[in-house]
């Protein structure tokens, strides 16, 4: 009986767990590759924030001044013009026509003042003839005179009449950038119908709306810069003008900050965010693309000296600037951040 065989398989079984398929070693989880940054403490100018909205200095609709159909529009929305362009010519048959007869009224009335007048010279001398009476010259002289005026009314009204038909050519009132368009080929015009509307890119402000507390320390700030999100653009302002009315149902003012020519990219209606500067202080600043954000929850990746991430939930504060943001708790002064939460979040793997 060969028992050497079984002898070994029964200690084979024993030693894995009667029968259970042996685990798998337990590998440890590799070091975080990612580009990091220390949580420092510095002086960062502290600041009072107020949502605000990009607009544009000159931003107007053009609408039209006389009656008729649009015949021509030579630009849309997006297109650049130039001052002085024609961008709608409105049909100026009728307004010619008009034109024309108060061109000839006014010769008419021409004609009429010359005859009056000659009248009135052949009157004159008849009268130093005494050949007709002094009266005869009184009646000359009115006759004239009226005529005169007839003349210079007739001569206004056509001078009206072709202002009035330079109106069905629309020209833009300075250079600028179409964002609406309001009227369509075909279209009837008529006074006061709004046609296009521009604005001018190389005039931007922001309005910033701030409550009645909020305006002593602005009043005595050293300057404000812009916030952009949507761009995560950071833009030094020109000058601060603190409009001298406030709403009397929500007890806010309104503040523009007008910005430099150099601003591209800013479009008017662009959510901004104003930081009024008020002072300096020192505080414990991470780097801006460090803190990752998921829905309620704001976290940062901790980078330990192994090289491993943790992630710490955080608090921010409200100062921050183009490159950092302000931790009231969770980070301490010195400890790496990763600068990268994505990458560092897929190299920690599950649980981290």
């Amino acid at each position: 009986m060969k028992t050497a065989p079984i002898a070994a398989l029964l200690a084979t079984l024993l030693a894995t767990g009667c029968g259970e398929s042996p685990k798998p070693a337990t590998v440890a989880p590799a070091a975080t590759q990612v580009a990091t940054a220390s949580a420092e403490i510095r002086e960062v100018d502290v600041s009072v924030s107020a949502e605000a909205v990009v607009e544009a200095v000159r931003q107007s609709t053009v609408s039209a001044q006389v009656s008729g159909r649009i015949i021509d529009i030579r630009f849309d929305v997006g297109d650049r013009v130039q001052k002085g362009d024609v961008i709608v010519r409105i049909d100026e048959r009728a307004a010619t026509q008009a034109v024309a007869a108060s061109e000839a009224q006014a010769r008419e009335a021409e004609a009429a003042m010359v005859n009056a007048r000659a009248q009135l010279e052949r009157t004159r001398q008849l009268v130093q003839q005494k050949f007709v009476s002094q009266a005869a010259l009184d009646k000359a002289d009115a006759e004239y005179k009226a005529a005169e005026s007839r003349f210079k009314a007739t001569l206004a009204g056509a001078g009206a009449a072709a202002t009035e038909r330079s109106f069905t050519t629309i020209v833009a009132p300075y250079s600028g950038v179409v964002s609406a368009r309001h009227v369509q080929l075909g279209e009837m015009a008529s006074p006061g119908k709004p046609l296009l509307t521009g604005f001018d890119p190389t005039g931007l402000r922001v309005v910033a709306t701030l409550s009645s507390a909020q305006l002593p320390a602005i009043q005595s700030g050293a300057g404000a810069r812009i916030e952009v999100p949507s761009l995560g653009r950071w833009v030094d302002v020109r000058s601060v003008t603190i409009l001298p009315s406030a709403d009397p149902r929500t007890h806010t003012t309104q503040v523009r900050l007008e910005l430099p020519p150099d601003a591209q990219g800013l479009l008017p209606g662009v959510f901004a965010r104003a930081h009024f500067v008020t002072g300096r202080a020192a505080r414990l600043m991470v780097p801006r693309e460090a803190v990752l954000r998921r829905s309620e929850v704001t976290a940062i990746y901790v980078v330990d000296e192994k090289g491993r991430a943790n992630l710490r939930q955080v608090r921010l504060g409200a100062v921050s600037d183009a490159t950092g943001i302000e931790v009231l708790a969770g980070v301490r002064a010195g400890e790496k951040v990763a600068l990268d939460p994505v990458k560092a979040g897929l190299a920690a793997g599950p649980g981290a």
